[in-house]
């Protein structure tokens, strides 16, 4: 059930903040706030995969790799039903992450981005919630396998 919860919960606070700014950008306002010197809210629609990488058209390619991430998405579900209790929150982020994401593929052809994080002049890829849980599950995976790997070591 826990599971359940956090996949939810990712997935809806994603839709809530995509649809919240796709509806200003609508109603005529431009989606181009300054936040702080480091942080802004702008607007951008990603046909690409993760944080924009080989944008695409919505033709063969762009179903094709749809398709893919349909099958990961599928695979993800499966390994969150099959894996230990150390596994759950991890795989929850990057399933909710992803299934929020994987919605705006098939529905609007492309992800809406919005979080803009520079230094100075250098402009990280911009982002959604979605791509910052699917990143936080991906760290937190990372974390599980080093020290599950450290503590082997230290009982031999």
């Amino acid at each position: 059930m826990k599971k359940i919860i956090i996949i939810s919960a990712i997935f809806f606070l994603d839709r809530s903040t995509k649809l919240y700014l796709i509806n200003l950008e609508t109603a005529g306002v431009n989606v181009d706030f300054y936040i702080s010197s480091y942080l802004n809210i702008f607007l951008v629609w990603n046909t690409g995969i993760g944080f924009g990488i080989a944008s695409l058209e919505a033709n063969n390619f762009y179903h094709i790799l749809t398709t893919i991430i349909v099958i990961i998405n599928l695979v993800l579900i499966y390994l969150l039903y099959k894996a230990s209790k150390k596994y759950l929150v991890p795989f929850a982020l990057i399933i909710g992450g992803s299934l929020g994401n994987l919605f705006d593929r098939i529905y609007y052809y492309a992800v809406p981005d919005f979080v803009d994080f520079h230094l100075g002049d250098f402009h990280w890829f911009v982002f959604n919630v979605a791509d910052i849980s699917i990143t936080l599950g991906i760290i937190y995976l990372m974390f599980n396998e080093f020290f599950k790997k450290k503590e082997t070591s230290e009982n031999e």
